[in-house]
């Protein structure tokens, strides 16, 4: 009997640990995101209220006393934030629920809120490493021109860039210049695919918050082998809201002096006189209460800028004032069609001008008859739709039409001749009419976005599909009209100073006897380009493998129709696996790590400009064909499919001015037309750059408003872009300054696999036998050889406000980022020699110290300094031509980069410029009007401190001081430096 009533109690005992096993998974209906924090209530049909329990980080709530075969109600409340949900059971042992709760309606808009809390939030769900930057910090940090990428930069990960070109990306993810980011607007699309800029700068009003993802993020996000920043943007809500600002820079006046340029808003030099005025508005509300929301917002900035247009010669000395305009208007309709079924749409319109007026920063001689301006268009229209398919199953429907024109150049006179005057003595002293090369691209862009999200007991499945298609047309070439180059004798120029015509100066004005020194016209300005289709799959599970464990598995497919290239087959093995484990070791502290490969898409410009600078000439078809039987280019290539009529400038000589001969005379010379560079499209087709992403990091939440961040993280990036030259001149090579023997372009030359030789008609090779004269020097191939190596140690201090009157975020990096090449255009320094050419990158910045103070004094008062500490830059040093004679000591007329060689047995990027230090500070005050928050007045002061920096500043590589006349520490000149103390003043009203 007592063993049977010993078996009888451990039944009992066993029966209620089984009865205890409940299990409700919460999360959000439209979303399927778990609801942490949130009560969960059971109650009974016989009894009532019963038990009640709290959902954890996973979204999950357990219950302990119920009895089996008995019928349960398992509800939530309602609250400002979720409607109230409800599910009825008959309980079963071990017994797992799904509740998925509606949020309420006006808080149905955002995918991603980017809130204080949001950005000291332990991460428990994956090896992700990211940072955020909220609409508070937008608001309060000191942001120049309300720029938003301005803020970038105090992100880990991240640092200043050196351009590539003047409107280039001006912040670095991961050491590689911002033309390998993917940029997102709400998730959807925002690059420009002909080199990988934004096409609409989403201005501070309409930004509710930035999200940039650096390494081992979800498989749903790629095109990419470096980071992601995504632009969340405003809705409207029950409450009107809404600003009118007006911000100022007034420049030389408050300004402290500085004798060197600095950069506007679009990267473009600026200098004395130089203003910024910007006005804007933005309003948001209900259409229809609970249902139609809306917000829209327009900005616009004004700049004035002044440049000098100083020609002794002529006795001209003045201010040519131009101006540069850029429009944003945006806004967003946000539909909330029921519980489970929400669209927005989204309109993006921009309008770009910078005007060259003429002049230049330090005195210039292109007269106001040769001016330009670049007039750059864009537009996203973007419709989402998010709906509930079952309690377990959420989809996501996306759509968007964008456009870019980049249209580099619009000439003041588009149909005139081009003409640079010389003085007897061959100074350059007027250039005059149109501005010469055009360069006007169209980009129409379809995206299609279908996603899947389903939760099942502890998986949650991820599967989505994106096909992108992009039309390019860019017109290109010289001056249809002949460009010019003349020499005045000396009764000519001063009868041309006596006519005192100043800045008028036109090409009506040259004398008809002048004589003309060079003479070319563009044979061919025409409109070409192809279509890119981009397509991505992706499916990935999100596992709890215990209550503290998680795993994300995912796997990533991308094709890229231009992979092809000249071939007929693309790159189609791009499976990128990804892998990451979150491990939670307790309420405050996170352990995780991951692995995955990152595809990029392939930069439209890579194509286009093997087109645009490519020839059909059977000069140049027989030069490749030498160059095919030499093996230096595959022998199975079809050279109709790798060439192409593109852009050529033909000669003449003996021109009378402005009498040369027009361009359907000339149509005969394209055939015979000698040129320095030509390219050809891949046969072989092209490789998607990749990328091999490792993390390790960790996480502490010492208290709710502290918050800390370490990662280590290494970016093993391959198949970047690099160009092969098919007809090098042999190696030539030299270890020291002492052993160097200049050789000539004459002699490099004869070295080619097809020499290049010479006569009274101009340049020629021969082939077989024929004599070849519309052939290239330079044969280049864009290949994807190149290679970078990406190594960084993170840590990051995060402290909320809280109660207090002060908050920070402080953010150190350490890093190094070694490649061998810089971008698309990149060419070795001797002979196809890449590895040669390793070392730091232009970017690398070994140290980055981020300190960002908030202060609250008093009510409504919020000082904010901001402090930027850098290592300096890599150097490299170049030849100095008072020295050899010459800056191309192994004459094979090609440079890295740089103006000349670089100086003989002296490595790439081999020296270091100063550390860079800059404290920014923005002040803020506002005014309340019947208890709330209605004027806002702001001043910004960059670089406090004054500080000449000579490294760490966004620059253009010739602008910059990254290379000096070797051998280093020889010689040093400072080129640019960070922009001088700086004002900004802005006056908001709130409503």
């Amino acid at each position: 009997m007592k063993k049977i009533a010993l078996l009888s109690l451990f039944l009992m005992i066993c029966a209620l640990r089984v009865s205890a096993q409940l299990e409700v998974s919460v999360s959000n209906l439209l979303y399927q995101k778990p609801i942490a924090n949130y009560k969960v209530y059971v109650d009974s049909r016989v009894g009532g209220f019963l038990d009640s329990a709290t959902t954890n980080k996973s979204g999950i709530a357990v219950f302990n006393k119920l009895e089996t075969n008995q019928t349960y109600r398992v509800f939530t409340k309602a609250t400002e934030q979720l409607e109230r949900s409800e599910t009825q059971i008959v309980y079963q042992a071990n017994q797992k629920v799904a509740l998925s709760v509606p949020i309420r309606q006006e808080n149905a808009l955002e995918e991603v809120v980017v809130t204080d809390s949001r950005a000291a939030r332990l991460n428990t769900l994956n090896a992700e490493v990211s940072a955020v930057v909220t609409r508070r910090e937008l608001r309060e940090l000191p942001i120049e021109g309300r720029d938003v990428t301005r803020s970038l930069v105090r992100l880990p990960n991240l640092s200043v860039a050196s351009l590539g070109y003047a409107e280039a990306p001006n912040v670095a993810i991961n050491g590689l210049n911002g033309g390998y980011t993917n940029y997102l607007i709400d998730g959807m699309d925002n690059n420009e695919r002909f080199l990988g800029n934004m096409k609409f700068n989403t201005p501070v009003g309409f930004t509710e918050g930035i999200t940039v993802l650096t390494n081992n993020y979800s498989v749903e996000y790629g095109n990419t082998t470096n980071g992601v920043v995504n632009m969340t943007t405003r809705s409207g809500s029950n409450t009107l809201s809404g600003e009118a600002f007006y911000l100022t820079r007034p420049g030389a006046v408050v300004d402290a002096p500085s004798k060197y340029a600095t950069l506007d808003l679009s990267g473009n030099q600026v200098k004395d006189g130089f203003q910024r005025h910007q006005v804007g508005f933005g309003l948001g509300g209900a259409l229809k209460k609970d249902k139609t929301f809306f917000y829209v917002n327009f900005e616009q900035t004004y700049d004035k800028k002044d440049n000098l247009l100083n020609v002794p010669q002529l006795g001209v000395n003045e201010v040519v004032t131009g101006r540069n305009s850029f429009s944003y208007f945006s806004t967003k309709i946000d539909q909330i069609w029921n519980n489970r079924f929400k669209s927005s749409l989204r309109v993006n319109v921009g309008s770009f001008d910078i005007q060259r007026q003429g002049g230049g920063l330090e005195g210039g001689i292109l007269f106001p008859s040769g001016a330009s301006t670049q007039a750059n268009r864009t537009y996203n229209i973007t419709l989402k739709n998010t709906y509930v398919l079952s309690p377990n199953l959420t989809a996501e429907t996306n759509f968007q039409h964008s456009y870019f024109r980049w249209n580099y150049r619009q000439p003041d006179n588009p149909t005139s001749i081009s003409v640079t005057v010389q003085d007897p003595s061959g100074t350059g002293i007027a250039i005059l009419g149109q501005s010469g090369a055009i360069f006007d691209n169209k980009e129409f862009t379809q995206q299609f976005q279908q996603k899947f999200i389903y939760r099942k007991n502890r998986h949650t499945f991820k599967a989505g599909v994106e096909f992108t298609t992009s039309d390019f047309a860019l017109l290109g070439g010289g001056n249809s009209y002949g460009t010019y180059t003349v020499r005045l004798n000396q009764a000519q120029l001063d009868a041309l100073k006596t006519k005192n015509l100043g800045a008028a100066l036109d090409v009506k004005d040259i004398p008809a006897g002048v004589a003309v020194r060079t003479y070319d016209v563009e044979l061919r300005p025409t409109t070409f380009g192809a279509r890119q289709n981009v397509f991505n799959v992706y499916v990935e599970d999100m596992i709890g493998l215990t209550d503290r464990l998680k795993a994300t598995i995912g796997l990533r497919y991308d094709y890229d129709n231009l992979t092809k290239g000249g071939g007929k087959k693309g790159d189609l093995n791009n499976l990128a696996p990804r892998l990451s484990l979150n491990y939670e070791a307790s309420s405050k502290w996170v352990i995780r790590g991951g692995y995955g490969i990152f595809y990029d898409k392939i930069k439209y410009s890579i194509y286009s400009d093997a087109l645009q600078f490519s020839s059909t000439s059977v000069d140049y078809k027989k030069q490749l064909a030498d160059l095919q039987r030499l093996g230096l280019l595959d022998r199975n290539a079809d050279l109709n499919a790798i060439t192409f009529a593109g852009n050529i400038r033909a000669t003449s000589p003996n021109v009378t001015f402005p009498n040369g001969p027009a361009s359907d005379q000339l149509q005969s010379r394209r055939d015979r037309q000698f040129n320095a560079n030509l390219r050809v499209l891949n046969p072989n087709g092209y490789q998607n750059p990749l990328a091999h992403h490792f993390s390790l990091g960790t996480q502490f939440k010492p208290t709710p408003l502290c918050f800390i961040s370490i990662d280590l993280v290494h970016v093993a990036t391959n198949n970047l872009y690099v160009l092969r030259n098919l007809n090098p001149a042999t190696p030539y090579t030299f270890t020291s300054d002492q052993d160097v023997k200049v050789r000539t372009v004459a002699q490099a030359d004869l070295t080619r696999p097809v020499p290049i030789r010479s006569d009274r008609n101009g340049f020629y090779a021969v082939a077989q036998g024929d004599t070849l004269r519309g052939i290239a020097r330079n044969v280049f191939m864009t290949e994807n050889v190149g290679y970078a190596r990406y190594s960084a140690l993170n840590v990051m201090l995060n402290k909320l406000r809280g109660p207090r009157n002060y908050a920070y975020r402080i953010g150190y990096t350490i890093s190094s980022i070694m490649s061998n090449t810089g971008g698309i255009n990149t060419r070795a320094q001797d002979s196809n020699n890449f590895d040669a050419d390793y070392g730091p990158d232009d970017n690398d910045r070994r140290h980055v110290l981020n300190a960002m103070f908030y202060y609250y004094p008093i009510k409504n008062l919020v000082i904010a300094p901001a402090f930027l500490l850098q290592s300096g830059m890599p150097v490299s040093y170049v030849v100095d031509a008072k020295q050899f004679g010459t800056t191309d000591l192994n004459g094979d007329s090609e440079s890295f980069g740089f103006p000349s060689d670089l100086y003989p047995g002296v490595a790439r990027n081999s020296g270091r410029l100063p550390w860079a230090k800059t404290l920014d500070l923005s002040i803020r005050y506002t005014i309340n009007v019947k208890q709330k928050p209605s004027l806002e007045f702001t001043a910004d002061i960059f670089n406090v401190l004054n500080t000449q920096n000579e490294s760490g500043f966004n620059s253009t590589k010739g602008a910059s001081n990254q290379f000096q006349l070797g051998p280093g520490g020889s010689s040093y000149t400072i080129r640019g430096a960070s922009p001088p103390r700086q004002f900004q003043f802005g006056l908001r009203y709130l409503l």
